[in-house]
């Protein structure tokens, strides 16, 4: 499956925008120009989306978005009213220096209609809920699901990254269960950034520990599915202070990467998902296992290693061959280590990390 770029995706969203407008200007104004419907449909609305994707005023999001519900729910309508009033008057400002408009008062310009306001309102609504199904599911899995690629079986490679949350059980008994979640819920909003950045995609939440995948060629290309667990350590290293002000102590994680064949299948009837059968899965949960034995916080298999051009930045580190439960076979582990930031470069030197 080729990958969706960002840029293509926001063509995508601004096609459908103007597509909605001009569907819109040939029910409500037959015999205009349809180009004007499109122009006020991408100005109101992808301004809107852009806020709804976290990507215009973030911070203002963040905070509406700590509200309760009817508060956040509230607040969201307001400004999605303000940024499509502005939207609106901006594209009548701009139809009307381009001859599309006839001359108007200034306040028959900037102000909106009711009735295109209550429309332009159903569709970025519908565009929004379905952005939030598709991040509920996973932009693959919402992909599949919708296109029935894995309604029978398929045989394809992955990538799979198991990381799972040191002495979650200590804080547990000392904090109590539903401090622990509250740490856990922190956590894994974490990983959001860095596995999206990566294109990656959270599979599941199982007790203390999440599952990324990716297609493995799409996962090794970069050394995306490296790459991401280094940035989520990084991460967590660089709010060390924040997580010790809200929880009294950083976060230590453990992970484990492998790759190879597995079974893709969309399962159930009432509850549909997309599941991965074979080898492979038990033998990372396996190999995530094995860095408590072995002392290491990131190991990856010898397997998935071999497939992948390492960054600059990471050192690996052979350990040799291990027996993994569950497997007929030993499994070659390797460890994967950050190097040290902070080495003094020489007076000139330049250094661009490989990507």
């Amino acid at each position: 499956m080729r990958e969706i770029s960002p840029t293509e995706n926001w063509l995508m969203i601004t096609l459908g925008m103007a597509l909605s407008g001009v569907l819109y200007a040939l029910v409500a104004y037959p015999g205009e120009p349809v180009i004007i419907g499109a122009i006020f449909a991408v100005f109101m609305g992808v301004p809107m989306i852009a806020f709804e994707r976290r990507i215009l005023f973030r911070p203002l999001y963040r905070r509406i978005e700590r509200l309760p519900t009817v508060a956040f729910i509230v607040s969201a309508l307001v400004i999605y009213e303000i940024l499509m009033s502005a939207g609106y008057a901006l594209a009548a400002l701009l139809l009307s220096w381009l001859k599309f408009l006839e001359p108007r008062s200034l306040a028959e310009i900037i102000v909106m209609p009711f009735h295109v306001f209550l429309y332009a309102l159903a569709v970025c609504a519908l565009i929004v809920f379905i952005l939030r199904v598709r991040d509920l599911l996973g932009h693959d899995v919402f992909t599949s699901m919708l296109i029935s690629r894995y309604r029978r079986p398929v045989k394809e490679e992955r990538v799979f990254l198991f990381i799972d949350l040191a002495d979650s059980t200590s804080f547990a008994e000392k904090h109590g269960d539903l401090r622990a979640q509250e740490l856990l819920k922190a956590l894994f909003a974490a990983f959001a950034e860095p596995v999206r950045r990566h294109k990656g995609a959270i599979d599941d939440y199982v007790g203390d520990a999440a599952i990324v995948t990716w297609p493995l060629n799409r996962g090794v290309k970069f050394a995306r599915c490296i790459r991401c667990i280094f940035d989520i350590l990084d991460d967590i290293e660089a709010n060390a202070d924040t997580w010790r002000k809200n929880f009294g102590q950083v976060p230590r994680l453990r992970a484990a990467l492998h790759g190879g064949f597995i079974i893709t299948a969309e399962i159930g009837v009432d509850h549909h998902k997309i599941a991965y059968f074979g080898d492979t899965v038990n033998t990372t949960a396996r190999l995530e296992s094995l860095c408590k034995t072995l002392n290491r916080s990131v190991l990856i298999s010898s397997e998935l290693a071999q497939r992948i051009k390492l960054p600059d930045t990471i050192a690996i580190e052979d350990l040799g061959t291990h027996a993994v439960k569950g497997r007929g076979q030993t499994l070659g582990v390797m460890a994967l280590t950050e190097q040290v930031k902070a080495e003094v470069l020489a007076p000139f030197e330049l250094r661009i990390p490989a990507e």
